[in-house]
């Protein structure tokens, strides 16, 4: 930690903002237009001049500026006239030294010889008469020059400035007008140290052994080369949001000890045509000059969508090229060894065929949501920095997020010692870190929300109808907890489910779980004779989940094993199957929904009296959880049978719920069922 400290510079305090410096400038420039450079000299014709001024002998010299025009200096004693009072005195109250006035002349030869004539004849009818002196002189106008070229100056100042704004946001920080074609790639030399390391990275054994190899071979690539390996490419990571891969590349960059380039898919492509593809060339070109080395592109979809799938022009263009331009510089004519490309996406699905050939990404690591023994050691390392209770079962927290990413597990983390700290308690116990999993889950507790008797009472038998039908129904998700306080911004109640760890669903359990999802509604319909808005969200998960079941995984009878699904959006504009299929589609779709529904009716009318019972035990502590549940109504009768059969078939290494027996689950959320407020009302 000391060493970290001393790399950090201080920063500067009291720095001078720029823009003020700008500002103060700008105003300078205005108030000198505003400001005389010389003292101003009245404009008037020579007939004035001659009339009011030479005759009566006001006139103290006279100056001839480039043969142009004439400067008029006025004796001092006979600038009291009232005549001069415009004259007599600067725009500060002061004397003014002159000139004081000025008028043009035609040609300084003949001025002369006027002047001579008329001294002559002043000369003779007064012999006291002194001669005005008569003074060449050559000057350039500096203040008729700086009236023209300030604001000239201003222009181009505020041009400048503009343009050099532009340019650091095209071309990167500091950079010229020029220069928006040079890479924004940030850079990470050998000297540099980054504080993630693989050891920071928990839960993903299988992705950093793989990108291991990698650093390994930086580090040691004779020990491939001698068997005439090859190291590859580029390694794609692919996964959900918040499962590590920037995380797994901020350790490969901590690792491995070699000039690391880091960049985001979005920062190659810009306004200006032909920008993409000329920062990939000069982020290759810095690449070569300092191989080995590795090239981080985050988020490389908003660049490697496949190309052709859209219909319209411009920005699409722009990106297609970027693209080309990559695929060229990755594995092209002229590719040079030395440059390993990461990348990582959670849209695998759209990435350009091209690009995920070998060759390019030679290899795809697939980073998953953890299962149990990966979500216990993500909790590990986020509570390295919490003090936690010494009872802390932190294999049960484990248990009680499947399917939360190592990004919500630390969320948890962190929203337990902040609870902790609302509480004024010196340590995170359990209790603040389950708060902090129905924060996560189901969102802010409001109990200060105001709900009527009628309401509560609706939402009770809703969430008591998903818990007696996931209570007695044999492929149902094991319940955890179900509640009735008011969570989130439209969720009224909800029930939590852990699901089993499992990747292929027969029709029965998708069926079963249609049924779970309907009992909230079921449940209104049979206590109240009429329903309520309560059932959106269930309504949507079930559309789904039978139009999944018909169109795509081919669980109908009358359409037959075929399958509509489109994960490359190719039918966007057209679907391929006719009117009538899609027509029996959506029957089909009617027609399992309806049975659900009356199967799920059916079932909650036979456990009519656990109905009630589990409702007003809600209504009366808001809160139960799986023990509660067996108190009011027994045990679930397939929890037996499921946990012989999961005993007989587990390997040995996986870890049971002595709960309920169920393999923890790392596929999928707890799920909800929020009752919406707003529509209720």
């Amino acid at each position: 930690m000391e060493e970290n400290n001393q790399q950090k510079p201080d920063k500067p305090k009291g720095r001078i903002n720029m823009y003020w410096i700008y500002g103060m400038l700008l105003v300078g420039l205005i108030v000198i237009q505003f400001i005389p450079f010389t003292h101003s000299a009245r404009l008037i014709s020579f007939e004035e001049f001659e009339s009011n001024m030479l005759r009566a002998g006001d006139v103290e010299k006279l100056v001839v500026v480039n043969r142009e025009y004439v400067k008029v200096y006025i004796k001092p004693e006979r600038l009291s006239d009232p005549k001069y009072k415009e004259v007599a005195t600067t725009p500060f109250n002061t004397t003014n030294p002159g000139p004081h006035y000025r008028f043009k002349i035609l040609s300084a030869d003949g001025f002369e010889r006027k002047m001579e004539a008329i001294q002559s004849e002043l000369k003779q009818k007064d012999p006291t008469y002194q001669p005005v002196q008569i003074y060449p002189e050559e000057s350039m106008d500096w203040g008729s020059i700086l009236s023209v070229l300030i604001p000239i100056v201003i222009v181009v100042a505020i041009w400048i400035f503009i343009m050099r704004r532009m340019a650091g946001g095209i071309g990167g920080p500091g950079g010229q007008i020029f220069n928006f074609g040079k890479s924004k790639a940030t850079l990470f030399d050998k000297g540099q140290r980054v504080n993630v390391t693989f050891a920071d990275v928990a839960g993903l054994d299988e992705a950093k052994a793989e990108v291991m190899e990698i650093v390994d071979f930086l580090k040691n690539p004779k020990k491939y080369t001698a068997l005439g390996g090859k190291i590859p490419k580029g390694a794609l990571l692919i996964g959900p949001p918040g499962t590590g891969k920037t995380l797994i590349a901020k350790a490969v960059a901590g690792e491995a000890q070699v000039p690391f380039f880091s960049i985001s898919g979005s920062d190659f492509v810009e306004l200006f045509v032909g920008v993409g593809a000329s920062r990939v060339r000069d982020l290759f070109r810095q690449a070569r000059e300092k191989a080995p080395c590795i090239i981080f592109i985050d988020e490389i979809d908003a660049i490697g969508r496949a190309r052709g799938r859209n219909m319209f022009t411009g920005g699409n263009d722009e990106r297609e090229n970027t693209l080309n331009q990559l695929l060229v510089e990755m594995d092209g004519f002229g590719t040079d060894s030395g440059v390993i490309i990461l990348a990582a996406t959670n849209r695998p699905d759209v990435l350009d065929s091209a690009l995920l050939r070998p060759g390019r990404f030679d290899r795809q690591i697939a980073i998953d949501k953890p299962d149990l023994k990966g979500r216990e050691m993500i909790f590990r390392v986020h509570l390295k920095n919490i003090k936690v209770a010494p009872d802390l079962d932190i294999h049960r927290l484990a248990s009680q997020t499947p399917g939360f990413a190592g990004a919500d597990i630390a969320n948890v983390c962190n929203e337990a010692a902040l609870i902790a700290a609302r509480k004024n308690k010196k340590q995170v116990e359990m209790s603040d870190f389950q708060d902090a999993i129905d924060r996560v889950v189901g969102g802010l507790e409001k109990k200060n929300k105001i709900i009527s008797e009628e309401e509560k009472r609706i939402v009770a038998y809703h969430e008591a109808g998903h818990a007696i039908c996931g209570w007695f129904l044999e492929y149902a998700d094991p319940l955890v907890k179900v509640s009735i306080v008011p969570r989130g911004v439209a969720a009224l109640g909800y029930a939590q489910y852990l699901p089993k760890e499992q990747y292929l669903y027969t029709r029965e359990q998708l069926y079963d779980q249609m049924c779970m999802a309907l009992g909230g509604r079921a449940a209104e319909e049979i206590v109240f004779g009429k329903i309520s808005t309560g059932a959106q969200n269930d309504l949507e998960r079930i559309t789904k989940m039978a139009y999944a079941m018909v169109a795509i995984y081919g669980m109908n009878e009358r359409l037959g094993n075929v399958s509509f699904y489109d994960p490359q959006q190719e039918y966007t504009f057209q679907k391929p199957y006719s009117e009538e299929t899609a027509k029996l589609i959506d029957e089909e779709v009617r027609s399992l929904i309806n049975k659900a529904y009356e199967r799920t009716k059916n079932l909650l009318t036979e456990k009519r009296e656990s109905l009630e019972r589990l409702a007003q035990a809600l209504l009366q502590k808001e809160i139960l959880f799986q023990q509660d549940i067996e108190e009011l109504i027994g045990k679930r009768p397939y929890d037996i049978k499921h946990q012989a059969e999961a005993a007989a078939s587990m390997p040995q290494d996986r870890t049971v719920d002595s709960t309920n027996g169920q393999p923890e689950s790392s596929d999928g959320q707890p799920r909800m069922e929020p009752v919406d407020e707003h529509q209720r009302s």
